[in-house]
């Protein structure tokens, strides 16, 4: 009878888990973005800026300079993300950096800027 009931208690916590991690994933997106930068401090510097704990995970890559962007839509919007990463002196095909702050960047981090789009 007691392994009956650990066993009916197993299954009863994975399916509330199960539930709970669908539930969670309905207001997950996930979208890639360039972002501009150069070197591994670029790496920290615009993942910091975009990793928020239970809102959004931002994964950047040196070689392609692409980020991956994971946000739960009902806390956040990918647009807030790269505006957090713009205001830490990087770039994005969207939001352009404050040019005093890229003018404050490492040396290595200075990438070559896209042209300011007129508006």
């Amino acid at each position: 009878m007691k392994t009956f009931i650990k066993s009916v208690v197993v299954i009863f916590i994975v399916l509330f888990t199960t539930h709970l991690c669908a539930a969670q994933s309905k207001n997950l997106k996930i979208i890639d973005a360039k972002v501009y930068g150069n070197c591994g401090m670029c790496k920290k510097t615009i993942e910091n800026a975009g990793n928020v704990k239970g809102i959004s995970k931002t994964e950047w890559d040196t070689e392609t300079a692409m980020a991956k962007i994971t946000i739960d839509s009902t806390k956040t919007s990918v647009d807030e993300v790269l505006q957090r990463i713009a205001s830490v002196g990087y770039d994005s095909d969207k939001f352009r950096a404050p040019d005093a702050v890229y003018d404050n960047l490492h040396g290595c981090c200075q990438y070559d800027r896209p042209k300011k789009i007129d508006k």
